[in-house]
């Protein structure tokens, strides 16, 4: 794929933070920031399973998409250190998504501090994200069209983004965050989607205490490269076209898929996965006219 490398700096300023990349939305790797948190020597899965071993975590894997599934809705559940056993012993497609640490377990906030990239950061919202070995996400945007800050913690795991601009290759599926879930982003197959050969995106491998910053809307996909988690803090859309958007994504989009699902039911998700391809392709051959 049609895919640059994200920039790497050291470090940064909230001045060159807010210059180089929040105005022009590009993305970028801080590879030194949070060295002085003291999770950065702390956390990995044996710290989580000694504070968050009892607590019942929300699983999801790959499946495709069914009507039936509520809106994040979980796949399965179990304890947490009954989920770290399993990451550590053999590759699983079970993540953790959305795991609020205020919420759940309030004692890990005194291992990081909020930093000031020079936005207003949503304090009641820090995410964790765990993953084993090969499990990945969906190719995807957030429902919110947030700036996010990814630290990530133990392992590795790659990332491909993609600017909102790109979204007409990408085989989007209409009345949703995601493209087509048969796309192996990987490794994809060109002539089954080739629209994704004109597509130009951006692609980095997250190491131990590294920060991503992913633009307000992007395209992300992730992939566990070894077992590990991420936690993501978000900041609110500052441009008002993003800002309408995800106002209308959480107010009529999301109700109304919801209400097509009953009305529908997997019809509705079939139906929507056909357009993927098919507006996709129609805007390619207009393209190559």
């Amino acid at each position: 794929m049609n895919l640059s490398e994200i920039p790497r700096v050291k470090t940064l300023t909230k001045e060159q933070f807010i210059k180089d990349y929040f105005k022009p939305q590009r993305p970028v790797v801080i590879e030194r920031f949070i060295e002085e948190w003291p999770a950065y020597s702390k956390w990995n899965l044996e710290y989580m399973r000694k504070v968050a071993g009892e607590k019942v975590v929300p699983l999801y894997d790959d499946r495709p998409v069914h009507h039936k599934d509520g809106f994040n809705e979980p796949h399965a559940k179990m304890k947490m250190a009954d989920y770290i056993d399993l990451l550590q012993k053999e590759p699983t497609k079970f993540r953790i998504f959305l795991w609020n640490i205020l919420k759940e377990v309030p004692e890990l906030q005194k291992d990081f501090t909020y930093p000031d990239f020079g936005l207003r950061l949503m304090k009641t919202l820090p995410m964790l994200f765990f993953g084993g070995r090969d499990s990945y996400t969906f190719m995807h945007f957030d429902i919110d069209l947030a700036n996010i800050f990814h630290f990530h913690f133990e392992g590795k795991k790659e990332c491909i983004l993609f600017p909102q601009t790109e979204s007409k290759h990408l085989y989007k599926v209409p009345h949703s965050l995601i493209t087509h879930e048969s796309i192996d982003f990987t490794n994809p197959d060109f002539e089954k989607w080739p629209a994704l050969k004109q597509a130009k995106g951006y692609k980095t491998h997250l190491n131990h205490g590294e920060v991503l910053y992913i633009p307000e809307g992007y395209w992300h996909y992730m992939r566990y490269v070894t077992p590990g988690f991420s936690m993501s803090l978000r900041s609110i859309a500052k441009n008002p076209k993003n800002l309408f958007s995800a106002f209308y994504n959480v107010i009529v989009m999301r109700n109304y898929d919801g209400l097509m699902r009953k009305l529908q039911g997997q019809k509705w998700i079939d139906w929507k996965n056909d357009q993927a391809v098919q507006r996709t392709n129609r805007i390619m051959h207009s393209t190559i006219k």
